[in-house]
């Protein structure tokens, strides 16, 4: 009789994952577009803060090809503290969420090529 044999597992050396930060960006328009480096901080600076102040006003945001940004009211509910069980209140908030395009989607998932050639 045989035992079984545990197949490998998966070392993980780092729990973050791999992302894509604004200054990465700014580098991007940088290389890309051939903007100096403070006229690219200054482009990804105002697009980031022009999308935040539509978004503090309650718009939403849509961005043709990539998605939406949305601002959603989630009403006061009751809830429980996990560690204690105890029920505490969850006040009314606004949050913001983000749904993809469909033609990002498919990008995503490898059902379509990405426009204007390959991503990074």
């Amino acid at each position: 009789m045989t035992t079984p044999v545990d197949p490998p597992r998966l070392l993980l050396t780092s729990v973050e994952t791999p992302t894509l930060t604004k200054a990465e960006l700014a580098d991007l328009l940088f290389e890309r577009i051939g903007l100096n480096k403070r006229e690219s901080k200054e482009m990804v600076d105002t697009f980031f803060d022009t999308i935040r102040a539509h978004l503090v006003a309650g718009e939403d945001v849509k961005i043709a090809g990539f998605g939406n940004f949305e601002v959603r009211h989630k009403a006061a509910r009751p809830g429980r503290n996990p560690r204690t069980g105890e029920a505490i209140p969850i006040a009314a908030r606004e949050v913001v969420t983000f749904h993809a395009s469909p033609k990002l989607k498919a990008v995503v998932q490898g059902d379509a090529p990405p426009p204007g050639g390959e991503f990074e």
